[in-house]
């Protein structure tokens, strides 16, 4: 990877037993606690593939081992790289919905990422009501009804992107600026409530990672190119 180049892997949490239990095997202690209290058995399972992906993605960059990374988490739960004495400033993030993982990285820019499976006949008006800003209430009531879901999610994880890249607190936070969100409409961060210029500085991008998905990534910065990329190769 070089400076100016965003990746985004596509994969599947869902793997066969004998996977699981070689992931399992390149967790940290931490992480393996962290799988004891996932309430379900599928949970636990996609649990280790995820986070055993994000090691073998992320030890594949570094040319490292992934049993040896170590990680660091924000105040909201954001995962970093503990170590950076190789100099080499590594930002990544996560996002998974049902069985589907997205992985972001990028050199020396935040960046954050999410994906949400549309869900037919699901009502996020109510959600929009109470979380979003007033300007994309107004923009999601003129929506037609049969774009209105995908609508939603949009705004919603493009929303969510950038409150992952910039590491703020989701439930503070959402209602403080305005991305695009029409079906059709170009990804964009708008405008940010109390900085007039904190838009400028990030890149909102609609992510193609299959038909029944909407995903979002949002990038510091601009002038950067996204290459995307399904794991494994």
């Amino acid at each position: 990877m070089h400076a100016g180049e965003v990746h985004v892997w596509r994969t599947t949490l869902d793997e066969t037993p004998g996977r699981i239990r070689s992931m399992r095997e390149i967790l940290d202690d931490d992480e393996r606690r962290r799988v004891d209290r996932v309430g379900t058995e599928q949970g636990r399972r996609r649990f280790i593939v995820g986070r055993g992906l994000l090691r073998m993605i992320l030890g594949r960059y570094l040319a490292v081992d992934p049993r040896t990374l170590r990680f660091t988490y924000g105040p909201q739960g954001k995962p970093a790289l503990a170590d950076l004495s190789s100099g080499i400033p590594l930002h990544f993030n996560i996002a998974h919905s049902d069985d589907l993982a997205v992985y972001a990285a990028t050199l020396g820019r935040r960046i954050g990422v999410d994906v949400e499976r549309l869900r037919p006949g699901f009502g996020g008006e109510p959600i929009a009501e109470r979380f979003f800003s007033a300007a994309e209430i107004a923009a999601l009531r003129s929506i037609p009804a049969d774009e209105k879901e995908r609508a939603f999610f949009n705004c919603w994880t493009r929303k969510e992107a950038y409150i992952k890249a910039t590491g703020a607190s989701i439930l503070r936070a959402l209602d403080t600026f305005d991305v695009s969100l029409a079906p059709g409409e170009p990804a964009a961060l708008l405008r940010t409530h109390g900085d007039a210029e904190e838009a400028g500085r990030w890149s909102l991008r609609k992510l193609d990672v299959g038909a029944e998905y909407v995903a979002a990534l949002a990038v510091e910065g601009h002038g950067w190119s996204l290459t995307c990329w399904q794991w494994p190769e």
